[in-house]
């Protein structure tokens, strides 16, 4: 008889990813990182646990959107008083906040439930090319903005 494999809290090992998003479509991005987040590349992945790991988004500023979408795709928020009803244009929230594209877009590919909080607090974007999580980083943070470059 198999025995059902249930992931323990001791036996997650979650690693940093850094990911240069300079020239990438936002929505291709977004799904990797989305991806990497909820730990679906690992072994132990299971959708009722939390395996994912920490991703480090740099150059949010330079991200591409394919079409129209700078000019026509639109957020929508609400105050919740009368009349509190806002939208912005996507180029717009790329002006101002670019690391809230990236964020959103992540956010809508993650499970809706309880899990979804803890994974966003693992997603650090950044506008430049800097980022304080080199001493976390296994691996020379330069080398690997410049593996995410050549693919």
């Amino acid at each position: 008889m198999i025995k059902t494999y249930s992931t323990k809290a001791s036996d997650i090992k979650r690693e940093w990813h850094v990911i240069n998003v300079e020239d990438k479509v936002l929505g291709r991005v977004a799904t990797q990182i989305a991806s990497l987040l909820m730990g679906k590349h690992k072994a132990m992945f299971n959708r009722n646990g939390d395996v994912g790991d920490y991703v480090v988004v740099l150059n949010a500023k330079k991200i591409r959107v394919t079409g129209d979408k700078a000019k026509q795709k639109l957020y929508y928020r609400h105050s919740g008083y009368p009349g509190g009803f806002k939208t912005t244009s996507l180029e717009n929230v790329l002006e101002n906040h670019p690391e809230r594209v990236i964020e959103h877009a992540v956010k809508g590919m993650l499970p809706h439930n309880r899990l979804s909080a803890p994974m966003m607090t693992r997603l650090k974007v950044f506008v430049g090319e800097t980022h304080p999580y080199g001493g976390q980083l296994s691996k020379d943070p330069a080398k690997a903005v410049e593996a995410e470059k050549s693919e």
